[in-house]
């Protein structure tokens, strides 16, 4: 759950000119959806502005928004001049560096924000106010903050070794497991001479024990492969029964043989549960 970036606010409801209200254009978390804009408009007209917009104010003639941008846009589309609206209090006022990151934090604590919407706003709050921060008023740990930025936020000294050492994705989920620059750049330097497959294994081993050596990582990662191709040598009693079944099913004796497997290891999971 995302904590917001003031847990206490106060204000008052006025109704204000909407003309006088700024709207932090490069803080928005969403881009408006006009059907769903359009929705919403119908909603307000028949039942009224439910909950009005969060305001600042600026100066004597301009009010900065906080949170409401599509009730905003919907009274817009309703040809309204004036909206009522929630006024922060001056005590609880944000100051001008906090103002457009407190914007958007105030709408992403709306339930139906998708990845990249938060994606987004996780990249605009971090250039603002850094990562500490930024995670903080977010209410996220560092760690699910470097998430959301994926590739974005990895540190230039790491996109560096994109392509010629790992690949976009191997570098942001190994800043994601260790976000330490030195450190990420020496496991870099050894994983880089492996394999595709068994890079990415050693990404997951290492997610699961990040404290571990390289050599026991190496030991997991390589466990971790699995082979899909396995023979097996059956006893002639064993191989005159598979071969019997298979002929009374109708398939493959190496396909039963692949069924028997796959039906023992399931038995055997829901026996540990």
């Amino acid at each position: 759950m995302l904590r917001r970036y003031k847990p206490k606010i106060s204000y008052r409801l006025r109704e204000i000119p909407i003309k006088q209200i700024k709207i932090w254009k490069d803080a928005q978390a969403r881009k408006l959806d006009r059907e769903n804009i359009s929705e919403l408009a119908k909603s307000i007209k028949n039942e009224g502005l439910l909950n009005p917009p969060l305001v600042q104010k600026e100066n004597k003639n301009t009010y900065l928004l906080m949170s409401g941008q599509r009730r905003l846009a919907a009274m817009k589309r309703l040809g309204a001049k004036k909206i009522p609206v929630h006024l922060l209090s001056k005590k609880t006022e944000y100051d001008l560096e906090n103002a457009k990151a407190a914007s958007v934090v105030e709408n992403i604590h709306r339930n139906d924000m998708n990845h990249r919407e938060i994606a987004d706003a996780c990249k605009f709050l971090t250039e603002q106010v850094g990562k500490s921060s930024a995670a903080k008023s977010m209410g996220m740990s560092l760690a699910t903050l470097n998430k959301y930025l994926g590739f974005a936020g990895v540190p230039e000294k790491l996109k560096l070794l994109v392509p010629s050492l790992v690949s976009r994705d191997e570098i942001t989920r190994l800043y994601f497991i260790v976000p330490n620059v030195a450190k990420a750049e020496k496991i870099v330097q050894r994983i880089s001479g492996l394999d595709h497959i068994l890079r990415k294994k050693y990404l997951i081993a290492l997610s699961h024990t990040p404290k571990s050596s390289h050599q026991k990582l190496l030991k997991r990662a390589k466990s971790l492969r699995v082979k899909q191709n396995i023979s097996l040598k059956l006893s002639k009693t064993n191989a005159k029964k598979l071969a019997i079944e298979s002929n009374k099913k109708d398939i493959q004796p190496d396909e039963l043989a692949g069924k028997i497997i796959s039906d023992y290891l399931k038995r055997k999971k829901s026996r540990t549960r």
